[in-house]
């Protein structure tokens, strides 16, 4: 957040320069406010395009086999902006190279996801998948031991991890 926070401060002293030095050689010939104007707009369209890429940029990032199964996008009141072209601002990750199966229940996957917010760090679950009777459940020390000790609950409809690993 810092690092972006200074990249905007430069991006509007980089642009308002510019203009400055424009309207300089251009013997005046630009508005007096031509400069901050400049500037103001070049760090709010910076900071839109930072909101906007944050996610393909953070994608872009994943280690091979980790891939992106979900988007959250939303709008917020304050971005106005956003009612027209809702944000990004949650993903979820699946790492597929490192499902696991159980030998002793080999209908059961064990998988990594993790968790991408903006502004938050990740964070990772860890997930059983039941594909033939669409259940998903905690992963757990009592569960790792025991698989039926696991609190199955049925997967929703259209379950992003469902989909992923089940139909293939």
């Amino acid at each position: 957040m810092f690092i972006e926070l200074i990249a905007t401060f430069a991006i509007g002293i980089a642009t308002g320069a510019l203009v400055f030095a424009t309207a300089q050689l251009s013997g005046g010939r630009l508005p007096r406010y031509a400069a901050p104007a400049a500037a103001g707009i070049a760090m709010i369209a910076y900071a839109i395009w930072s909101e906007y890429s944050w996610a393909a940029r953070t994608a872009d990032t994943l280690p091979e086999g980790v891939e992106v199964i979900a988007e959250v996008s939303e709008s917020k009141l304050w971005k106005p902006w956003t009612h027209a072209v809702p944000q990004v601002t949650r993903f979820v990750a699946l790492d597929r190279a490192g499902v696991r199966i159980n030998p002793e229940a080999p209908g059961v996957l064990l998988a990594d996801i993790y968790l991408f917010a903006r502004w938050s760090p990740p964070a990772r679950v860890t997930q059983f998948v039941d594909c033939a009777n669409s259940a998903l459940a905690e992963v757990s020390e009592a569960a790792l031991a025991d698989l039926s000790q696991a609190a199955w609950r049925p997967a929703p409809e259209h379950d992003p991890l469902m989909e992923a690993l089940c139909t293939s």
